[in-house]
């Protein structure tokens, strides 16, 4: 009788074997189900800090800009862990324009803003160098970051995330919705890295755009909802970051600081208030 019971919890009616989980017999669209994933995650890289370097507002202002900002990277990269994202700047709205003026979808706009981006991270990975910062091909980022990061005191790479052709089309228009910002937090918000900042060339987050209002109120600190419900007509920031800061698990908010004073940036790594925060509700 013990065999018989054995064997015909083995091999169930229709004959076959399964494997026992929670998921074994659930459809991953169903939303209590979706509701029991909600577990601890574990952050790989909780002693790294993700910066992303403007690609217009930083690298695009040349020597006076960028030259002193890699000094102070310079130093930071003795005491801190340091994944370096940079954004495409000036060249990636002109081949974007280009790519609309032909009528190209979202994904194709995407990938040549990933290419724009690449040659921003080969330029200012050149000049830290010096400093033992590796470049990371993309197609390798994800799989050797642990292996790099451990190796050497800082990576540097694109800040685009690899969805190229697979991006999301906007609701509105066709520029591709993540950008380098977005691209550098969701890889702070998979590896649970410590900060996530983005160096501008704002002190931060304004009611409106300070460069074409100079009475613009600043905002030091505000919520995903608060902003929500204020809808700003800019941001200094990919918009998108908004939904994906409200679903993280991991990365709990965000700095924007002015990169045009570096000498902000290792308070901000340290956890200071420099600039903007903005927070998970």
């Amino acid at each position: 009788m013990v065999e018989k019971a054995s064997t015909e919890q083995e091999f169930p009616i229709d004959r076959r074997r399964h494997v026992q989980s929670m998921l074994m017999r659930e459809s991953l669209l169903d939303k209590q189900v979706m509701t029991s994933t909600e577990t601890p995650v574990v952050p790989m890289l909780p002693f790294c800090h993700v910066i992303k370097i403007g690609g217009r507002s930083i690298l695009d202002n040349g020597k006076k800009a960028v030259y002193p900002l890699v000094e102070v990277l310079g130093r930071l990269l003795e005491n801190f862990k340091l994944v370096i994202g940079t954004g495409g700047g000036v060249r990636s709205r002109h081949v974007t324009s280009i790519g609309m003026d032909l009528g190209l979808p979202t994904g194709v706009l995407a990938q040549l803003c990933i290419i724009d981006a690449l040659g921003n991270a080969h330029m200012l990975g050149t000049l830290l160098a010096p400093f033992g910062v590796v470049a990371i091909p993309p197609e390798i980022l994800g799989h050797m970051l642990p292996f790099f990061i451990k190796s050497a005191p800082g990576v540097i790479c694109n800040g685009d995330p690899p969805f190229s052709i697979w991006e999301q089309p906007p609701r509105l228009g066709r520029i591709p919705p993540h950008r380098t910002d977005a691209g550098t937090f969701l890889l702070a918000e998979c590896y649970g890295c410590a900060t996530h900042t983005l160096v501008k060339d704002v002190n931060g987050l304004y009611e409106s755009d300070p460069k074409l209002n100079p009475d613009a109120k600043f905002i030091g600190e505000i919520t995903v909802s608060d902003l929500r419900r204020r809808n700003l007509p800019t941001l200094p920031f990919d918009r998108v970051l908004l939904d994906l800061l409200a679903n993280a698990r991991q990365v709990e908010s965000f700095q924007i600081i002015n990169g045009l004073r570096p000498e902000l940036l290792e308070r901000a790594l340290r956890g200071e208030h420099v600039g903007t925060i903005v927070r998970k509700d």
